[in-house]
Formats: structure tokens, sequence, C-alpha cells
């Protein structure tokens, strides 16, 4: 699911075969010097997970990260969060 005003998605990997139940967020937020940072939280779901954070100088740069990694989640299987798998 994405949300254009915040630049946020959120993909979940449920599959009660393998006993998986995971989670993947990427936002972009603005730093205070005019570039954008990618934010990722990732884990099971329930849990905290693990948060890592890259800064970009241009917002095109984050833009363009962010799509790359959401399509690579895609392509191992994540899904929108809202599709209540």
């Amino acid at each position: 699911m994405e949300n254009k005003e915040t630049c946020e998605v959120h993909l979940q990997r449920v599959d009660a075969a393998q006993n998986m139940r995971r989670y993947y967020r990427i936002a972009i937020q603005p730093t205070l010097f005019g570039g954008a940072s990618v934010i990722r939280n990732w884990g099971r779901i329930g849990s905290g997970g693990q948060t890592m954070m890259e800064t970009f100088d241009h917002a095109d740069d984050a833009d363009t990260a962010l799509f790359r990694l959401e399509r690579s989640k895609r392509r191992r299987g994540y899904r929108d969060a809202s599709s209540g798998e």
C-alpha cells in the first residue's frame, strides 16, 4: 500500500506452511538539508523488527531507491499489507 503524501509502502509475506509471517515497511522522509532519507523497517509480524536508514542528497535518488526495494520485495512474494492474506 503506497501512500503518496508520505511516500510509505507497507508489505507483508505470510506462508502458514513455512510458519512465515514477515513485514517490510519503506518510507521516505525529508532531511534538514534538502535531501531525503529512505527508512526501512522489517521483521516478524508482531515484533519490533530492525530499522535501517539511508540518506540521499536528492529526493529523486530516494524515490528510485524506494522503487527498487519495493520491486525486489514483491518479486520475493511480499504483497500489500491491506490485502488480508
